[in-house]
């Protein structure tokens, strides 16, 4: 560690399918194997940029085909030793996984017909192996559908009336995720959420016979840094999705139907680090929800969020239990990182305490270490509690943050500020803002979010350029009404209070 104590080193509805930017299409391996055998493609949503092809795929399904070659020979030579056989199909099995598992990428082919060559068939029957290193997990039960499809990918897939989970292990870092949509006997509305419900996207729609692609990146960590040790995790998150060695996706919606997920790992992709307390935080569990695990579903495919915030923690305890530290041993030239304290911060007693004193010191601290990582720090300032919607109950922590944005040149987006508006103009509907007088709901959250990205706009920031380019104008004073806003919500549920106030 260094003298300054940071250390050194990341209801559904028919129509067109949109998904606030994550499409991709429809020009990636699926949609090319769809138009190559109909000679017809499927418009791109207005504004979307296509999927580039990806990497490693032809020499998979050569290698694939090969082995299969190599299996049917085997059959021949040993099929009067039914023994030997098996060992040459095990032996196959073993290779097929190694060769969809070897580079860290994976095609996954949905539904019990035929396997298209390369990808690695998933039925509903496959539970999570930690052994194979992939299936549905947290109990999930959905169901296949087979239909006389033009394709071996296309022609089936998995559905459900609930919400259902697929897992795959992967190492630490950011991963891009192409899922492909649709089923030809029916139409699906589909909202896709990764590790603990950050929301990826949102609403896609899907008639029948047609299909779309939804690309975006996810960031998956363990709490080991790269001298060996550990964040100190609290007790709450133990088990949580998104501190496991797992990439988990969550399909929900109105009879969402997945034809195929490839995963590879990205470890170009930008990361934008969010540190912070329980409104920042991926909350694990309904009805509780933050502004941090909505951000995503606002930034286009290539760029990852990486949410290290936590509940109850306030700057002070984040630098001490090494949180800090893990963002920055993973922190790169060209990263970000969002940093939105003062709720717990304001709690603290004993010396220096106050937002005047170790509290505005830590803000420099950090903003000093990231920059000399080549990495951007924004300011984020803590939104009101809902009594603030009549007066002020942060006291001076936003202003310190501001003089400290003001005297240190960074980039500041005022969301105490443009939260107070916002309570004002909900009124009556504020209630369905938030859980408790200080943690939100989905709508509240998702609403703090769009204040978040309206000030990335309005400001103009280097951040902006990621965003997904459709999003049009939020005004804070004019948020739309709470049936405008939904997302499904997940199974897990609790009623415990998150750390924090």
């Amino acid at each position: 560690m260094n003298a300054d104590g940071m250390g050194r080193g990341g209801p559904g509805a028919a129509g067109p399918a949109v998904a606030g930017g994550m499409f991709a299409g429809g020009e990636g391996w699926v949609a090319r194997h769809w138009r190559n055998r109909f000679r017809e493609e499927s418009p791109a949503p207005a504004g979307r940029a296509p999927v580039e092809p990806l990497a490693g795929q032809g020499p998979d399904r050569l290698r694939c085909g090969l082995l299969f070659r190599w299996w049917g020979s085997a059959w021949v030579r040993t099929r009067a030793r039914p023994s030997l056989w098996l060992l040459a199909l095990v032996l196959t099995c073993g290779l097929l996984v190694e060769v969809s598992a070897a580079d860290g990428s994976w095609r996954f082919d949905f539904g019990s017909g035929a396997c298209a060559a390369g990808w690695v068939q998933v039925t509903a029957k496959d539970r999570y192996d930690p052994v194979r290193g992939w299936g549905f997990d947290l109990g999930c039960v959905p169901e296949d559908f087979a239909e006389e499809g033009p394709t071996e990918l296309l022609s089936d897939g998995v559905t459900s009336e609930q919400p259902f989970f697929f897992s795959v292990r992967v190492p630490e870092g950011n991963h891009r995720v192409v899922v492909t949509l649709g089923r030809l006997g029916a139409g699906s509305t589909n909202w896709i959420k990764a590790e603990s419900r950050r929301l990826m996207a949102e609403r896609v729609v899907t008639e029948p016979g047609r299909f779309v692609t939804v690309a975006f990146t996810v960031n998956v960590r363990t709490p080991r840094l790269p001298d060996g040790r550990l964040v100190r995790l609290k007790a709450r998150e133990e088990n949580v999705l998104h501190w496991d060695d797992k990439l988990t996706l969550e399909f929900s919606g109105v009879r969402p139907a997945v034809t195929a997920v490839e995963i590879d790992p990205d470890p170009s992709a930008p990361t934008i680090f969010l540190l912070g307390d329980s409104t920042v935080t991926d909350q694990p569990e309904e009805p509780w929800c933050s502004w941090g695990q909505i951000l995503p579903r606002f930034f286009r495919c290539g760029v990852a969020v990486a949410n290290h915030a936590e509940s109850g923690e306030s700057l002070t305890s984040s630098l001490r239990a090494l949180r800090v530290e893990k963002v920055l041993s993973q922190l790169r030239a060209g990263d970000f990182v969002f940093l939105q304290y003062g709720h717990n911060d304001q709690k603290e007693r004993g010396e220096g305490a106050g937002p005047h004193g170790n509290y505005r010191t830590n803000l420099i601290r950090v903003i000093e270490a990231v920059r000399v990582r080549g990495a951007e720090p924004v300011l984020v300032t803590s939104m009101e509690r809902k009594a603030g919607v009549e007066r002020p109950t942060l006291g001076e922590y936003p202003e310190a943050m501001r003089r400290v944005a003001r005297e240190w040149d960074v980039p500041l987006l005022d969301l105490n500020r443009m939260s107070v508006v916002l309570y004002g103009a909900l009124g009556p509907a504020l209630d369905r803002a938030f859980v408790d007088g200080s943690h939100h709901t989905v709508d509240g959250a998702y609403l703090l979010a769009r204040c978040v990205v309206a000030g990335i706009q309005e400001r103009g920031l280097s951040v902006g350029r990621y965003l997904v380019p459709d999003l049009g104008a939020f005004d804070p004073a004019h948020p739309p009404g709470p049936d405008r806003l939904y997302v499904p919500p997940s199974p897990q549920r609790s009623e415990r209070r998150p750390d924090g106030s």
